[in-house]
């Protein structure tokens, strides 16, 4: 099969710690044909001289005047990659060798899915190993709207967005992050893809999502900013209740599943993550 150019973005904002770790990840993919585009989102700390200290051409580094946030930056990335397919890693996450690979030939051998998606391991600040997030209990094809429906009453099906690959000409068509959203932006994008039509499952873990206390995540769950991530959940299901067919009944049952995941979240962390 051919190797179509694969567009591998980084958002970055003050990651000098472990950008590194996951730009190696990401150059030493058994797939080759690759472009990296990172985006410095005027870092206060070393990132920028951490980045350039990494010679290979299929890196393309830019570097934001003033800071754009991270639904900016999000959409500045998508909007400098030239390959058919794309990726979006955070800039403290990491792609197993064989990712890409797998991740394309599903597109090759499907090329009307619209999304591709593998599973997750979650790793702590030291890499450790903290669990597998796995994405919806089947393998292979599976209708999107189905994935989508479910998540609301199950958990996020759609994960972190480095679990995700999508073609170019499907963001062209369906836009960039939604800039309405702070803290599920990721979530509402892929799902707004996912409504499109199918999603090829690769039950395998093909990323490690680090967990971090400083995280956006971690402060989400963990910290004073659950209400307002509740907020955005609802938010969500009103975008999506049309198109999904949710009850007004349903939008209320998956708000209290919402705040109890986040409690359930809350122990995970502090258990497992926080005291690692």
């Amino acid at each position: 099969m051919s190797q179509p150019l694969v567009s591998i973005c980084i958002p970055a904002y003050n990651n000098a710690g472990y950008i590194k770790e996951t730009i190696d990840s990401i150059l030493n993919q058994t797939y080759k044909n690759i472009e990296l585009v990172i985006v410095n989102d005027n870092s206060t700390d070393d990132t920028a001289k951490v980045i350039e200290s990494i010679k290979d051409d299929r890196i393309k580094l830019y570097h934001n005047e003033k800071n754009l946030g991270m639904s900016g930056n999000w959409n500045r990335c998508l909007s400098l990659c030239t390959g058919e397919y794309i990726k979006l890693v955070c800039a403290d996450d990491m792609l197993v060798p064989e990712c890409i690979e797998k991740e394309v030939k599903a597109f090759l051998e499907n090329p009307d899915v619209v999304l591709v998606e593998s599973d997750t391991l979650r790793v702590d600040m030291n890499g450790a190993p903290k669990g597998t997030y796995k994405r919806y209990s089947e393998s292979g094809r599976v209708d999107g709207k189905e994935i989508s429906r479910k998540g609301f009453f199950v958990a996020d099906l759609f994960g972190a967005p480095l679990a995700n690959l999508f073609k170019r000409s499907d963001y062209e068509r369906l836009g960039g992050f939604d800039t309405d959203f702070v803290y599920i932006l990721d979530y509402e994008f892929y799902m707004r893809f996912a409504c499109e039509g199918d999603i090829f499952i690769i039950h395998e873990n093909l990323n490690h999502f680090r967990i971090r206390n400083d995280s956006n995540t971690g402060q989400v769950i963990a910290g004073d900013k659950t209400k307002a991530y509740v907020a955005e959940h609802r938010m969500l299901l009103n975008k999506y209740q049309k198109t999904l067919r949710l009850t007004d009944s349903e939008v209320e049952l998956s708000v209290l599943i919402r705040k109890i995941r986040n409690v359930l979240a809350w122990v995970y962390l502090k258990l497992f993550i926080h005291a690692g």
